[in-house]
């Protein structure tokens, strides 16, 4: 059962996103009846409910009208191999799509530590694990990335991440490496680094396998989250650069502005990215 306050978080995000419906039906959108489907697909990273249920995540995927999903542990805890096998059934029977695991922790250069995150993965039935490897830790990574033929996207995290800050270092860092070793950019954590996120798509190619997008106020703070459209962050750009590359991955709202409340800001967030797709000649 909902608490008051959750069925109200529902119905908020609901009306929210019927809101966003309607404002969306303008002559343009009408006109893309026929449009082609866009190449540039929307999901969600679920860290982005890290403070709510597995059973809460389903329902706000639902208000959110996505069907793409990045897992974090916290919704599929790393247990026995029934509890992940069950866990994982959950999200597929509600409809959706689990596209990655993560971000999981590669850090500790241990065969036996490696292999269990590779096993729930493998076990969840998951093709690709977000990984965050210490460059100390790539060869073993790759080692198990060919024994499994499970995909990692390392991602970058920005300023305080001594390996891996920008999609650029993790390119020069995996471009020796089996192909199925590539990048998750995360385009928030990237401008914090510096980085031109069009010209990181551009530049990983082929290696790029998923990409999480969040928006800024101020490219200098992490603190200063947004709904995406609200900040900086060039997203017509992105999109443009994805397409140019022929991205078969998915972009994955990752939402950290209200950890107690993010419905509202996702339902924005997916409502703007939609639009841009329109506007682009794309059905969403």
């Amino acid at each position: 059962m909902f608490t008051a306050t959750r069925r109200n978080f529902l119905s908020q995000g609901a009306a929210l996103a019927a809101a966003s419906t309607v404002s969306a039906a303008s002559p343009a959108s009408a006109a893309a009846v026929d449009a082609p489907i866009s190449p540039v697909r929307l999901g969600v990273a679920s860290y982005s409910f890290r403070k709510f249920d597995r059973a809460h995540v389903i329902e706000f995927m639902k208000v959110l009208k996505a069907s793409l999903i990045n897992l974090k542990d916290v919704h599929l805890p790393m247990g026995t191999p029934d509890e992940i096998r069950r866990g994982a059934a959950e999200f597929r029977q509600a409809g959706l799509t689990i596209t990655g695991a993560g971000t999981i922790a590669l850090d500790k250069d241990d065969d036996a530590d490696m292999r269990m995150k590779f096993e729930y993965v493998k076990t969840a039935g998951i093709p690709l694990i977000v990984g965050a490897p210490s460059l100390k830790t790539l060869p073993r990574v790759e080692k198990f990335v060919k024994e499994y033929g499970i995909k990692v996207a390392i991602h970058n995290h920005g300023p305080e991440d001594k390996n891996f800050p920008s999609p650029f270092d993790v390119l020069k860092a995996v471009r020796s490496l089996d192909p199925r070793v590539g990048l998750c950019i995360d385009a928030g954590h990237a401008v914090r680094a510096g980085a031109d996120v069009p010209a990181a798509v551009k530049a990983a190619g082929p290696r790029l396998f998923d990409m999480h997008i969040k928006d800024l106020s101020d490219f200098g703070r992490d603190d200063r989250g947004v709904p995406v459209g609200d900040g900086l962050m060039p997203i017509p750009g992105i999109f443009k650069a994805l397409i140019a590359i022929g991205f078969k991955g998915q972009i994955m709202l990752e939402y950290e502005v209200d950890e107690t409340n993010p419905l509202p800001g996702m339902v924005k967030s997916l409502a703007y990215m939609r639009g841009v797709l329109a506007g682009m000649g794309y059905k969403a």
